[in-house]
C-alpha cells in the first residue's frame, strides 16, 4: 500500500540546485511527488509510494547535493490525500523571483542567520482527561492515548531530527498523589509499559534515559524498570531523554539542600548549587512547552528555567505530535533572548 511522507530540510539547501537533486533521486527511484522552497529557508517535500522506497529517498535526500549543507531532517508519514501523476519542483513565483529569493536564503545561511534550534526542551504534557472528557471516555483514556508509545516516539523522532539533544516530559508531579489511587495504579502502569518498549529503541539508537524526581516514593516494579533502563544506556550520548516521576521545582530544590547541608559545606554559589539537582549532567531547558491552555509553570524546573522561553498551545497533549513540536520550535527560533542584556 502507498504512503505519503512530507519532508522538510533544514540548513544551506537553497540556491545550491537541492530542488534539482531531489527530483532526480526522486524519478530515479520512480516515484511521485513535488518539491518546493518554504520562504522560511527550508526545502518542502511531499512524495508517495511503497515505504521500503521512501525511506530509500529519505536517506538519500539526507545528503544533498555536493553544495548543501544539512542541519536538520524533520519528516512525517500520512495517509495518501492526493495523487500525485509525477514528481515536480514547484515554483510560487516566475523563474526570476524564485531564483533572487533561493540566493537571499542562502546567504542568510551562510551569515548564519538561520533558525536556532533548543538544545533542551521540556514538555509539560497537561489536558489528558480533559481530551477524554470531551469525548465522553474515562479519564484513563486520554492517558492511553498521550502515553502511547507510537504517540511519544514521533516527538522523539522529530525532536532528534530537528538537532535537539534533550528532551524531557514532567509526567507525574509531587501533587499528584492527591489523585484517585486507581488512576495513579494505572498511570504507572502505563509508564513501565512505555518503559519497556523503549528501551529497545533505546539500545538500537544510543538514546541516553534519566529520571529525575523522587525515587522513595515511586512503586518498586516502576523503579526497578528505570534503573535497569539508567544502567544500560548510561554511556550514551547521541539523544538523551528525560522523564519526570514524583517531580516537583520546590521539592527538588528542598532535596538539593539537604544534600548540601549533609555535606557539611557552609556557603555555597549556583553553579555549585545546580550538582546537587536531580538535572545536575542535564543543560537547563531553553524552550518549555505546555498543553491544554495553562499559562503556568506549576513549579517546574522552579531552578532551572530562570532564562527559559515558554510556549503555551491550547491543544490538549494526546493532539499534540511532531508538527506541533515543530511550530514551538520555529516560534523559539525567532524570539531574541537577552539573558539580562539589552
Amino acid at each position: 500500500m502507498n504512503k505519503e511522507l512530507k519532508i522538510e530540510i533544514f540548513g544551506r539547501v537553497q540556491g545550491v540546485m537541492f530542488r534539482h537533486f531531489v527530483k532526480e533521486k526522486a524519478d530515479t527511484l520512480g516515484i511521485k511527488g513535488c518539491v518546493l522552497n518554504d520562504s522560511s529557508g527550508s526545502v518542502l517535500i511531499f512524495v508517495q509510494g511503497e515505504k521500503k522506497v521512501l525511506n530509500e529517498f529519505l536517506e538519500e535526500v539526507k545528503k544533498g547535493p555536493k553544495f548543501a549543507r544539512v542541519d536538520g531532517v524533520s519528516y512525517f508519514w500520512r495517509e495518501v490525500s492526493q495523487e500525485y501523476e509525477n514528481f515536480r519542483i514547484v515554483l510560487d513565483k516566475n523563474f526570476v523571483a524564485d531564483q533572487k529569493d533561493s540566493f537571499i536564503n542562502l546567504g542568510k545561511n551562510l551569515l548564519n542567520i538561520k533558525s536556532k534550534v533548543p538544545e533542551h526542551v521540556a514538555i509539560i504534557p497537561d489536558g489528558n482527561r480533559r481530551w477524554a472528557k470531551e469525548r465522553g471516555l474515562a479519564g484513563a483514556e486520554g492517558h492511553k492515548k498521550a502515553g502511547s508509545y507510537e504517540n511519544l516516539k514521533a516527538i522523539f523522532e522529530e525532536a532528534r531530527n530537528l538537532g535537539v539533544s534533550y528532551l524531557t516530559f514532567w509526567l507525574f508531579s509531587t501533587d499528584n498523589w492527591k489523585r484517585d489511587s486507581k488512576e495513579i495504579d494505572s498511570l504507572f502502569k502505563l509508564i513501565i509499559r512505555f518503559l519497556k518498549k523503549f528501551e529497545k529503541d533505546a539500545l538500537k539508537e544510543g538514546i541516553r534515559f534519566r529520571h529525575l524526581g523522587r525515587r522513595d516514593r515511586l512503586p518498586k516494579k516502576l523503579l526497578k524498570v528505570i534503573e535497569k533502563l539508567e544502567e544500560e544506556t548510561k554511556s550514551f550520548s547521541k539523544f538523551n531523554v528525560q522523564l519526570c516521576l514524583d517531580y516537583g521545582g520546590r521539592d527538588e530544590i528542598m532535596r538539593a539542600m539537604n544534600k548540601v547541608l549533609k555535606s557539611g559545606v557552609k556557603e555555597i554559589v549556583e553553579d555549585d548549587f545546580v550538582n546537587y539537582l536531580d538535572s545536575s549532567d542535564i543543560p537547563d531547558p531553553e524552550l518549555i512547552i505546555r498543553t491544554s491552555g495553562e499559562r503556568r509553570m506549576s513549579g517546574f524546573m522552579s531552578f532551572q528555567s530562570a532564562y527559559s522561553e515558554f510556549y503555551f498551545t491550547d491543544l490538549h497533549f494526546p493532539d499534540f505530535g511532531p508538527e506541533q513540536l515543530r511550530e514551538a520550535i520555529q516560534e523559539f527560533a525567532i524570539r531574541r533572548r537577552r539573558f539580562g542584556g539589552s
